[in-house]
């Protein structure tokens, strides 16, 4: 496996399917996702697309769903329009989260990784402010589960 951009894990207190259901439930999405507006289907192909505020200014990420393994993995790419980077393929991240069953808790983690070549310098030295947002999410999600 290459390095990572960014890697988290939390374990939440519920089953693998209720985790999976406030995952990929546009609504609930929506209140963990740092307040972006989620919409996606969650279906193998579709669009997923992330609009909000950050700081301030406004953005819309989009990305594609590659995976969608129910109670198991939901893995998309993403481009954030607040990276000022140009739209392309090579631009893009790819976020993998990983559901592991742990009797009646689920181990979550989410791997943020860039889709074409290697961590640069710079993501490494961001690592921490990616992990602490994705922390965040996952902080999120469990409150989310457990409403």
């Amino acid at each position: 496996m290459t390095e990572p951009v960014a890697q988290v894990s939390k374990t939440i207190d519920a089953p693998a399917a209720e985790v999976w259901e406030a995952l990929t439930d546009q609504e609930r999405a929506s209140t963990y996702f740092m307040g972006a507006e989620v919409k996606s289907d969650f279906a193998v192909g579709s669009p997923i697309t992330f609009a909000g505020e950050h700081e301030g200014r406004s953005y819309a990420d989009t990305g594609e769903v590659l995976e969608a393994e129910r109670e198991k993995r939901l893995k998309f790419t993403h481009f954030s329009s607040a990276s000022g980077a140009e739209d392309k393929p090579a631009n893009y991240n790819t976020v993998t989260i990983d559901l592991e069953p742990q009797g009646e808790r689920t181990k979550v983690t989410l791997t943020q990784a860039h889709r074409q070549g290697g961590v640069t310098e710079a993501d490494r030295q961001h690592r921490a402010k990616y992990e602490k947002s994705w922390s965040s999410v996952l902080d999120g999600l469990s409150r989310t589960v457990r409403q």
